[in-house]
């Protein structure tokens, strides 16, 4: 049985493309980034590439590359295109697919429509990457919260970084959102780091 599941932040540099290569990895899905909003020479998509080390993940091509690493919709903006929702589609595969978002649910990708409507088109599973900070119970409940008022369906949160307790106890028992797992703060990361931290996630 073949999956779709949408990684989403509650933020952005909270280590959604890390967490995005441990799934690829663990689930031995294909990975599709569908907007890359500036680094264009040192991508997510070429991050996962080069941390994943199974032979069966295919890397999408992205569906916008823009060049500034500005929200989507002022980077296209400034690359003179304009972006919508209903110019994306999922790319054909008969495997588990990881799609990564590009920050939180709210990013705007024009005035009118948000990375939110772009999940809801995709009609996938929402896993949401929580880091601990001060104010990111309120962040993590907030992106829960509009998920759910949405109906899109949450397959789960995962913690990543540094491990606070009381923060992750909170966000649980609020949201009665199933827990993942949590990955850890990693002092370097590479091929072996990515495949052994796939075992710290319940999916």
């Amino acid at each position: 049985m073949t999956n779709t599941y949408f990684v989403s932040g509650i933020g952005t540099g909270i280590g959604k493309t890390i967490v995005s290569a441990i799934l690829t990895e663990k689930l031995q899905a294909d990975y599709w980034k569908p907007i890359q909003s500036g680094d264009l020479g040192n991508s997510d998509s070429f991050l996962v590439q080069r941390l994943i080390s199974n032979t069966k993940t295919r890397i999408l091509a992205e569906e916008f590359r823009l060049n500034n690493p500005l929200s989507p919709h002022l980077s296209a903006r400034m690359d003179g295109i304009s972006i919508t929702v209903d110019q994306f589609r999922i790319p054909e595969t008969e495997n588990s697919l990881v799609i990564e978002g590009a920050g939180g649910v709210m990013v705007p990708l024009n005035d009118h429509e948000l990375l939110l409507d772009l999940i809801v088109a995709l009609k996938a599973k929402v896993i949401v990457v929580s880091q601990n900070y001060l104010g990111s119970i309120n962040h993590s409940l907030l992106t829960l919260e509009i998920l759910k008022a949405k109906n899109i369906p949450i397959e789960g949160i995962i913690f990543n970084g540094e491990a606070n307790v009381e923060s992750e106890r909170y966000i649980q028992q609020y949201s009665k959102i199933k827990v993942i797992g949590r990955i850890p703060q990693f002092k370097t990361i590479d091929q072996e780091t990515i495949r052994n931290a796939g075992s710290l996630l319940k999916i």
